[in-house]
């Protein structure tokens, strides 16, 4: 089952996805957020809620697309408690890059980046028994709601950024129970949106680096997911594919399993307080970046993957601006 969230007559409302030309629409004021608290409320799956609103009425997909009537697939009504998050070092990649990589874990620790020791820590430990806890990964914090954008939607970019690249990327989201527990709602294809050249400079400025816009859907999956997950990123420019390549995501493809990632995002009780949404990105071996590719303005950038339906579309927009403002902080 999946669901998308659309503008309908001004108002969040959520939809069935009957096929790909075909959505229904659910008969629920509160969009998808208001589901998901209406079935926690009720100790029911959102499944069963969904099919139990469902109305008569049928929209055309690709309609509401045109229109650009699509919204993210769930947000919260107050944007601050929406967490936007994401882990790196999950997934093996392709198989010449997993070939290089198992080479370069056979080095001696004290010869390996730190990059290389996290993910050798993903390799050996990242799926653990279902009763033990395995390695950490590497955590990031991207923002608060208000950075999510709409499929279809220009991804902004700030004038200080010093590049703007995709990251093709599962997407999971939880909203958080009265007793501050997390209850997975789905998952996603998304882009998790970075500024590469300023993470490559000093690998401290990660979390400078991860500061940036991101787009999750159109559709959000509420059934399990695939194993293994295929799909392909495109840069289109002027009309023309400038580059495409393939990614893989899923736990077939990566270091961690989903529920160790969820375990060591929410094992910090100050991440979690009842009715918040989090919104986490699990990770990436696939960028335009790493093959010379410089996002440039107005270039659009298309993340699909069966899996998940419709292909997540967006538009890059760089801050015109000129040079970076100095902020003058006032005094109380």
């Amino acid at each position: 089952m999946k669901i998308v969230q659309i503008d309908y007559d001004g108002q969040e409302r959520a939809a069935l996805v009957r096929d790909e030309n075909t959505l229904q629409l659910i008969d629920f004021q509160g969009g998808t957020y208001g589901l998901a608290l209406c079935a926690i409320d009720k100790k029911e799956s959102l499944k069963d809620l969904i099919l139990s609103c469902l109305s008569d009425e049928l929209l055309d997909y690709q309609d509401i697309i045109n229109k650009g009537h699509l919204l993210p697939p769930i947000t919260h009504p107050d944007p601050s408690h929406c967490m936007i998050s994401g882990t790196g070092l999950t997934h093996l990649g392709s198989a010449s890059a997993r070939s290089e990589m198992h080479a370069k874990l056979s080095n001696h620790d004290d010869q390996m980046t730190d990059s290389m020791k996290m993910f050798k820590l993903g390799v050996e430990g990242g799926k653990p028994e279902s009763s033990k806890v395995g390695s950490q990964p590497e955590w990031f914090y991207k923002g608060n709601g208000s950075i999510v954008c709409a499929p279809g939607a220009e991804l902004p970019v700030p004038s200080f950024a010093e590049d703007a690249g995709e990251e093709p990327e599962l997407v999971g989201v939880y909203v958080l129970n009265q007793d501050s527990k997390p209850m997975r709602v789905g998952f996603a294809i998304g882009n998790e949106f970075s500024d590469h050249v300023t993470e490559r400079s000093n690998y401290l400025w990660l979390a400078h680096s991860k500061l940036r816009s991101c787009s999750f859907g159109p559709e959000l999956m509420l059934t399990d997911i695939p194993q293994g997950i295929e799909g392909e990123s495109r840069i289109v420019r002027n009309g023309s594919v400038i580059w495409n390549k393939a990614f893989l995501t899923g736990e077939a493809n990566m270091t961690h399993s989903i529920s160790n990632l969820e375990h060591h995002h929410f094992k910090y009780t100050q991440l979690s307080h009842a009715g918040d949404l989090h919104i986490h990105f699990f990770g990436t071996a696939t960028l335009s970046f790493a093959d010379g590719v410089v996002v440039e303005d107005g270039d659009i950038i298309e993340i699909e993957a069966s899996t998940f339906g419709k292909v997540l579309s967006n538009k890059v927009r760089f801050d015109s601006s000129v040079e970076e403002e100095v902020i003058k902080v006032g005094l109380l």
